[in-house]
């Protein structure tokens, strides 16, 4: 998933070589627009929020933790503390 930024021939032959399915719209300019999932679009923007979400932890942002599986753990315990909110009523 990615935004019309990303419309071009070259990311989406190498998103087809890899098995990826690609869903971008096409630029309002392209001459011969390709079709894009617009359900899964949708997604992008909930992507995204998540994204800016974690985002607001300094130590996420900077990627301040010297390991990946210390920086993944910390990403998977923001996301639990934010996830939480939504599944529990106060």
């Amino acid at each position: 998933m990615a935004d019309k930024g990303y419309d071009a021939d070259a990311i989406r032959e190498e998103l087809a070589n890899a098995d990826v399915e690609a869903v971008i719209p096409a630029k309002s300019n392209r001459r011969d627009p390709i079709p894009h999932d617009r359900e899964k679009y949708r997604w992008r923007n909930l992507v995204e929020r998540l994204f800016n979400k974690l985002k607001n932890w300094r130590r996420i942002a900077t990627r301040y933790d010297k390991t990946k599986e210390s920086y993944l753990g910390f990403v998977n315990l923001v996301s639990a503390l934010q996830w939480i909110p939504f599944v529990h009523e106060t």
